[in-house]
């Protein structure tokens, strides 16, 4: 993957897309460049999924030349509230690829889950710079993703901050003294609750990050503690690291983002306010940094950090992760689809907490490690698990 060029300080605007513009991490990112010195950027394309109102005041605002909603039923209300303004629109999935095709210097891939994966994959396929917060597609298709960014020179760039600290502090030229490294997870709202406690846990109690305010999704995967296992699948690929010498510790403070440990004693850390407008930021000004006005981290004041190993009892999403990545080939396409599954029929209430990993061990069970070679293979593969982990999951309510 080659390091994509930038404009000179002061030279021609840097042109973005934001693949997931509605979302947490696309809303940060534009308000990052409003931010930022005025011609410092401009954009190409906005992506959402259904959320018109809000796209097209960010296409307003950032004088989009596209703005694109995913949902097809969506598009004549988008049509109505830009009209007369100049901005392209257009709808649905083919619409959605088409946009990530389009031509920019630096793509934001924000859409959440396997549905970001084609959009990814064109967004590399153009070359460039693609910045992925978008961990489902390394986790369900890593090698297909990353031979597309090799085979077009694209630099793809870790958006996460657990990744996006290792990115920092990993020595790239010299891997083989690498011993190990170390992903931080806050714990999320259960880090210290019984099992009983977790088996009845509500939507609204598994939504509420101790720390950082995300979308309902990826919260529930910090409370089960699955989005560290997706994160350490993604950094098995990102990373010349084996899994056996990736580690998760649970840190509650979430201000060491990543620890990388080599072969003479020395810990490299990065270390921040727990906000990801940070990495967003790092992956934005690219081989540069750029300012960001956000609190500053004061150890002083923070007084202590604190680190503890995961509980495998009451967390075994860690697990099933090690599990697929070990088992490869399609494995991780199985984990990871049977689990946005069952999330999505948790925050439905059609699902207990406790019953969302059970039900992706039992997905895991009955496929094993199918071959998965190619797009369409993934693609098949994501939607038997997910119509196998639906079934699991009603017998499971019925019981």
């Amino acid at each position: 993957m080659a390091l994509a060029s930038l404009p000179a300080r002061g030279g021609p605007p840097r042109r973005i897309s934001v693949l997931g513009s509605t979302g947490s991490v696309g809303t940060s990112t534009l308000a990052l460049i409003e931010a930022a010195s005025p011609g410092a950027f401009e954009v190409e394309a906005l992506v959402a999924g259904r959320d018109v109102t809000t796209l097209a005041t960010q296409a307003r605002r950032h004088r989009a030349r596209l703005a694109v909603v995913a949902d097809p039923a969506c598009h004549a209300a988008l049509k109505e509230v830009l009209a007369g303004t100049g901005i392209e629109t257009a709808a649905g999935p083919e619409a959605v690829v088409e946009a990530a095709a389009r031509p920019a210097d630096w793509t934001m891939a924000a859409i959440v889950g396997s549905a970001g994966l084609r959009s990814t994959l064109a967004a590399l396929a153009r070359g460039g710079t693609v910045a992925l917060a978008n961990k489902e597609s390394l986790v369900c298709a890593g090698e297909i993703v990353l031979e597309a960014a090799r085979r077009s020179g694209a630099t793809l760039l870790p958006v996460d901050s657990e990744h996006n600290a290792i990115f920092q502090a990993l020595d790239a030229r010299d891997p083989a003294m690498v011993e190990k490294i170390v992903l931080t997870a806050s714990g999320g709202p259960f880090r210290t609750s019984d099992l009983a406690t977790m088996r009845a846990a509500t939507p609204e109690i598994a939504v509420r990050h101790p720390i950082l305010k995300m979308g309902a999704k990826i919260s529930v995967d910090s409370a089960t503690m699955m989005n560290k296992g997706l994160e350490l699948i993604e950094a098995a690929r990102l990373f010349p690291v084996p899994e056996a010498r990736i580690e998760v510790l649970v840190h509650p403070q979430s201000t060491v983002h990543g620890l990388v440990q080599y072969a003479d004693g020395s810990v490299l850390a990065q270390l921040g306010t727990p906000d990801m407008r940070t990495p967003i930021a790092h992956t934005l000004a690219w081989p540069r940094r750029m300012e960001v006005v956000l609190p500053r981290l004061d150890l002083a004041t923070l007084g202590r950090l604190e680190f503890f190993a995961p509980d495998p009892v009451r967390f075994p999403a860690l697990r099933l992760a090690r599990e697929a990545l070990r088992a490869g080939r399609g494995a991780p396409t199985i984990l990871n689809a049977a689990n946005e599954t069952a999330v999505a029929l948790f925050l439905d209430r059609r699902l207990g907490f406790l019953d969302i990993a059970a039900v992706v061990e039992e997905a895991m069970e009955m496929f094993g490690a199918p071959p998965a070679a190619g797009l369409e293979a993934v693609l098949d593969l994501d939607a038997a698990a997910r119509r196998e982990a639906a079934r699991l999951a009603a017998r499971r309510a019925a019981a």
